[in-house]
């Protein structure tokens, strides 16, 4: 039996919420309305109390258990804004809380978790995905008798995200604007069911599109499958967004209203979330950036037209911004490396330099692989280019010096050995 959550449940879930979450500001954002020409609004659910929207449906589920169930504490899984919002809501309300998180979380969303936490709550790192922790939590929570706070497939924690939609056409009604558009990021689909379900009764004429990161589609297999599909693996960049089974419930929701679902790359997500940092001095984790990640997908819809995007977290670990330009750079087709045989003799180097090199190309890395008494050995050498147009005549250059050169690029596997 199908049940979806109402938008009477919503309201409810928002007058719990009023006092205890940041009503975060819709803002109209001039850079990218003038970039897709079209009025584009960021709701920046970066800047509530633990900087994602998350706290909402955590508190609001929370809040709904009976004390005996308070008294028994909580246990959760999330790869970190969750958690963060149980950490957070546990430490208020003086329940007890585990929370498993996986390994590959980064650092800086568990001492975040740990902060909000403090005396209240226990934080247990294992597995190397969210599904993987996930099933840890839920046997722990049934070997200690704890309630287990699903981060999505959940009716309390879908009304709670939902909020975020009550604000949102608050402040739309009282600018005496409706939305085209409205995109928001899914890893399991708990905020994309909430603003489903409340902008299906609210705004019907509003599309609500969901926004996934290429390596964790799991919304998008689903809904082509016709029925919740596990992925076989997963990209766990988009750490807040890579989940490899979506709920059921969640599932419900998008094959009921979604009005289409977008999958985007890793490397754009990186560019948006420079882009964000860059020109609108916003701090967006990677799950945060992808409804703006996907304006450019969408640029050919959005000319004239109202469009909402959520920014949904800003939980980024400032270590990852190196990777992040790689990842950036790579994407943009700006950062080459290629694996040439390199002679082994004075003036080799001053060579390349001279004749594969553009007036405009640096070198970022060059490494011998392996150093051998011989003629030639092989080089790691990486290129930073100017303008993405330069790449062909590049890579022809490259050929020329050495015709049994490997670009590194085009092989994953290589490019995770040897940068």
């Amino acid at each position: 039996m199908e049940n979806y959550v109402t938008k009477t449940e919503i309201e409810k879930a928002y007058q719990v919420l009023k006092p205890i979450v940041k009503q975060t500001p819709l803002e109209k954002d001039l850079y990218l309305s003038k970039k897709y020409n079209c009025n584009v609004y960021l709701k920046r659910e970066d800047l509530q109390w633990v900087r994602s929207f998350k706290l909402r449906g955590a508190y609001y589920a929370i809040s709904q258990l009976s004390k005996e169930q308070m008294k028994q504490g909580v246990t959760c899984a999330s790869a970190g804004n969750h958690a963060q919002g149980v950490a957070y809501t546990c430490a208020t309300l003086a329940i007890p809380a585990t929370i498993f998180m996986p390994t590959t979380t980064p650092a800086q969303k568990i001492s975040q978790v740990e902060f909000f936490g403090g005396e209240m709550v226990k934080v247990v790192l294992t597995g190397d995905t969210f599904d993987e922790s996930a099933f840890a939590a839920s046997a722990f929570s049934k070997e200690k008798g704890s309630v287990f706070i699903h981060p999505f497939d959940d009716p309390a924690i879908i009304a709670g995200q939902g909020t975020v939609g009550v604000e949102i056409n608050s402040d739309l009604d009282k600018a005496g604007i409706k939305a085209d558009y409205l995109l928001a990021a899914v890893g399991g689909g708990g905020l994309i069911s909430g603003l489903l379900s409340y902008f299906k009764e609210t705004s019907p004429t509003t599309k609500v599109i969901g926004v996934e990161p290429s390596g964790a589609a799991s919304m998008e297999l689903s809904l082509a499958q016709g029925s919740v599909t596990t992925l076989s693996e997963i990209d766990k960049f988009v750490d807040g967004a890579a989940v490899g089974k979506v709920g059921q419930l969640n599932y419900q929701h998008c094959k009921k209203w979604i009005y289409k679902m977008i999958s985007v790359e890793e490397g754009a997500v990186c560019s948006t979330i420079l882009d964000l940092y860059t020109k609108q001095a916003i701090v967006a984790e990677p799950a945060g950036a992808l409804s703006v990640a996907a304006l450019e997908v969408m640029k050919g819809e959005l000319v004239g037209k109202t469009v909402v995007c959520v920014i949904s977290g800003g939980n980024n670990d400032i270590n990852r911004m190196q990777e992040i330009e790689e990842r950036s750079l790579l994407f943009e087709g700006l950062k080459h490396y290629f694996l040439v045989n390199f002679p082994q003799r004075p003036g080799a180097l001053k060579e390349f330099v001279n004749v594969v090199l553009g007036p405009n190309d640096d070198i970022t890395k060059f490494e011998y692989t392996k150093k051998v008494n011989r003629g030639s050995g092989p080089v790691i050498i990486g290129i930073l280019l100017k303008e993405k147009s330069d790449a062909v005549e590049l890579e022809e250059r490259v050929r020329n010096f050495d015709s049994s050169y490997l670009s590194i690029n085009k092989n994953p596997m290589l490019y995770t050995l040897l940068v």
